[in-house]
């Protein structure tokens, strides 16, 4: 086979395979360019999430006409000179590639003015080729306008994802670049309507608040240390308040954000204690030092970088937050709030000395009200009735009614008659028959059950076997199409990151099948109009952002099916009693007993262990007895 040598073309295509992922990276791209070139006001405008037009326009030092056609040019670029510069890289741009990988796989138009030009110059290029300058007339800076991305490259274009996916990747670039620079004003525009706009200032919590609103700004641990020549700054987020995933992590380093492993395994290991198992803490955290300590040389993106002495950064970045929780006041702060219909009343303030014990209590109750059976069900209706009265709300349902006598319904519990239940079902019939011994327990801790069986003593996890229960009802449910949704009197509107927002609406249709009903309300805020009945004690919202952990972390390894089952798991651990929850005997049998009707009873959803056997001969060894 003969060697040739590629086209400009070809070679300026596959740059662009390895720069250019998506209209966010030519987001991305232009913005630091933006900022390269002194910019104090961009404005970023995009038509169907940048697939259509993506438009960066910035008040910069504008390129010279003699320089236009060089900027589209493979490795042209005015921020290196020669291989000694890559060791002291200061601006965000430097390879040469970007504007020449994106004018290849789109039809650009480049419009810029220099503050000594009497005029400004227009460069327009469609896939790679470029048409004679023209003078044109605009203002000091540059405007780069990108249309079709891709058209040339199908293959390229048919991995592209919804408009609103794709302007929740651009709005994510839009925030990281924001984030590191709010000296800079900048404008985000999605179809005419306006996404974010930030005045510029010195203030970083500001600029932080603007993004993610004051229950983060709120909650912002400010944190700064100074080793050598390397400086750490900014702000964590108080662990009252984490996630499921590492997204809100930004590391930024010269004003460039970064991901970096060992960083964020730093940070985990700040918060060891602090945080439970699968949470992730928050952060926006600005490194600073000379660029000859750090190679950014090493990803196209230039979103992976390398230090010249990793290991003193990981132990400044670990000492500083925990020397900072030290001196910090991390009581959690509890929060009183009741539910009427499914509607949140407004916040308790804080409560005076003599009230403290009243609120706590009642804190307390909200939590674990659902696990305690009402007296005056009757829970031995005959099928086809709920058994309850029919002033009964949703707040009435409780997951520990004794098994009825005869077949057992598909999930054993009854739901009340409600104006605001959205649906009405009748038991379900099951082939399993009810136990014929009634088997009881001791509760140790309000956490473990003890139980005594034909082959020796069994302890169990409550909550493990009640999320066990109660997935199985749910996942037969959902299947079947009947499982019970709750009406707010009022939707709840609920404010996301763009992300976010675009995940939720992207799988209104899945959310639907677990109970929730969401729908756009305009910008990134979505209403809630219903959820699952059984969580009927749970903030709506609350609910909503568990429920888009999961759809952001799952949803791009697993296929549909696998995410619903990963939204039933987060439900029923959920809704199932928690460790510390004080059981009574009725409720303990009744919770041993729809164990023993599960398909596994032997493990939680997660995989977790429900029960630990000992067998007689093994206590009778221990006992010395053979």
């Amino acid at each position: 086979m003969a060697i040739r040598k590629l086209s400009e073309s070809v070679i300026n295509k596959i740059a662009a395979g390895e720069v250019i992922e998506r209209p966010a990276s030519v987001v991305k791209e232009l913005l630091e360019n933006s900022i390269d070139a002194g910019a104090t006001q961009v404005e970023v405008t995009i038509e169907q999430g940048g697939i259509e037009m993506i438009r960066i326009t910035d008040n910069g030092c504008g390129i010279a006409k003699e320089d236009l056609p060089l900027a589209v040019t493979s490795h042209a670029t005015s921020k290196i000179v020669d291989a000694d510069d890559l060791f002291k890289v200061g601006t965000f741009g430097f390879r040469g590639e970007a504007l020449a990988s994106i004018t290849e796989i789109s039809q650009a138009m480049i419009r810029s003015r220099t503050a000594d030009s009497d005029c400004g110059y227009e460069l327009l290029i469609n896939g790679g080729h470029a048409e004679p300058i023209e003078p044109c007339g605009c203002p000091v800076g540059t405007t780069i306008e990108v249309r079709q991305l891709f058209y040339n490259t199908p293959v390229r274009q048919k991995f592209l994802r919804t408009p609103q996916t794709e302007k929740s990747h651009i709005a994510e670039a839009f925030a990281r670049v924001a984030l590191a620079n709010p000296q800079v004003q900048m404008t985000l525009m999605n179809n005419q309507s306006t996404v974010h706009q930030l005045a510029a200032t010195e203030s970083w919590r500001e600029r932080i608040s603007a993004f993610y609103g004051p229950e983060i700004a709120d909650n912002l641990i400010p944190v700064h240390s100074t080793e050598g020549e390397i400086s750490l700054n900014g702000f964590v987020v108080d662990p009252s308040i984490s996630r499921s995933n590492k997204r809100m992590q930004y590391l930024f380093l010269n004003r460039r954000y970064i991901r970096d492993h060992s960083l964020q395994h730093a940070l985990s290991e700040a918060y060891r204690g602090l945080l439970m198992v699968g949470r992730y803490p928050l952060a926006f955290l600005r490194l600073d030092m000379p660029p000859n300590m750090v190679d950014v040389n090493v990803h196209p993106a230039k979103l992976e970088v390398r230090f010249q002495n990793g290991g003193q950064i990981y132990k400044q970045l670990l000492a500083t937050i925990r020397t900072q929780f030290l001196s910090t006041d991390l009581t959690a702060k509890g929060q009183l709030s009741r539910r009427d219909g499914g509607q949140v009343a407004a916040e308790a303030s804080t409560p005076h000395t003599a009230d403290a014990v009243a609120v706590a209590a009642s804190v307390v109750q909200d939590q674990i009200a659902f696990a305690r059976p009402t007296s005056n069900v009757d829970w031995t209706a005959a099928p086809g009735s709920s058994g309850l009265p029919s002033s009964g709300s949703a707040e009435s349902f409780r997951p520990f009614p004794p098994l009825p006598s005869g077949n057992v319904g598909g999930d054993g519990f009854s739901m009340p008659s409600s104006p605001d239940t959205t649906q009405t079902f009748a038991q379900e019939s099951a082939p399993a028959p009810a136990p014929t011994q009634t088997r009881t327990a001791l509760q140790v801790y309000n956490t473990y059950l003890i139980s005594e069986t034909a082959e020796g003593m069994v302890i169990i996890d409550q909550h493990a076997l009640h999320e066990r229960v109660i997935y199985e009802q749910l996942r037969e449910k959902v299947l079947a199409g009947k499982l019970e949704s709750q009406k707010l009197l009022v939707p709840e509107p609920v404010s996301l990151p763009p992300a976010e927002a675009a995940a939720v609406l992207e799988q209104a249709e899945l959310l639907t099948q677990i109970g929730v009903t969401v729908e756009p309300f305009g910008g990134d805020t979505v209403l809630v109009s219903s959820y699952p009945a059984m969580l009927a004690n749970h903030n709506p919202a609350e609910m909503l952002k568990s429920v888009i952990d999961k759809l952001m972390s799952e949803a791009k390894n697993l296929d549909r099916r696998d995410v619903l089952d990963e939204l039933l798991h987060m439900i029923s651990c959920k809704a199932a009693v928690k460790a510390g929850d004080k059981l009574s005997p009725e409720e303990i049998t009744a919770l041993l007993e729809h164990g023993d009707l599960c398909q596994d009873s032997h493990h939680c959803p997660h995989g977790r262990p429900t029960a630990l056997t000992f067998s007689r001969e093994e206590l009778d060894k221990k006992f010395k007895r053979i």
